[in-house]
């Protein structure tokens, strides 16, 4: 059913990035520990190193189509539940954006060249940025219920962490394990926002619809 799209979009990259790092770890390639607790390790240290990169590769690569088929039906929907909403576009654009940037992000990921650091970090910036603007969007559009309430709590966390981010980055002479632990906290809140979306997708009772005009196909 195609309301099962965020729930897929939501586990399968919270899932796959897990067992990625475990394999990296079972090789003797990435320390042991609870990243989003200890920091030991970022997200880009598990996609870099095989054989844990495969997975990640195979599973994000995806989620970046999968994010713009998921914002464009969003879009769609929220012209359904909010009918006097105009930030349809919007979400959509952002979340274009970021599915792109997610692209650039996994493919540049691993090269040294600083021409490819720079795509790579540029990527993972905006896929951030991009996808959770649009995440703040929709929620705000959304009508008043205490799952939009939740919704926006669970986004707002990750920007909140992001300016924490840049001053003990300013402050402190080796933020490693800090950052670490928010990139970790940021990108586990996104992923639940889209589990977050399912519920409402599924309350509302999401369908999609194809339809032809008849007298046209004679």
């Amino acid at each position: 059913m195609i309301r099962l799209l965020p729930l897929f979009a939501g586990i399968a990259p919270i899932a796959g990035v897990s067992i990625a790092y475990w394999l990296n770890v079972d090789a003797g390639l990435l320390p042991s520990c609870m990243p989003l607790l200890d920091g030991c390790t970022s997200i880009s240290s598990t996609g870099r190193l095989l054989p844990g990169s495969m997975l990640f590769r195979a599973i994000l690569l995806p989620q970046s189509a999968l994010l713009i088929v998921l914002w464009w039906i969003s879009a769609a929907w929220l012209g359904r539940v909010a009918p006097d909403a105009r930030s349809g576009k919007a979400i959509f654009t952002s979340g274009v954006i970021g599915a792109v940037a997610l692209v650039l992000y996994v493919t540049f990921l691993g090269t040294k060249q600083p021409f490819y650091e720079f795509m790579r970090h540029f990527g993972i910036y905006f896929y951030f940025l991009g996808t959770a603007v649009s995440q703040i969007l929709l929620s705000l559009a959304m009508p008043r219920s205490g799952l939009r309430t939740a919704m926006l709590w669970v986004i707002a966390t990750p920007f909140a962490l992001g300016v924490f981010n840049l001053l003990q980055k300013s402050l402190l002479s080796h933020p490693n394990n800090i950052e670490n632990r928010i990139e970790w906290t940021a990108a586990l809140l996104m992923q639940v926002w889209f589990i977050q979306l399912y519920v409402a997708w599924r309350r509302t009772g999401l369908t999609l619809k194809v339809d032809v005009d008849s007298t046209s196909a004679r």
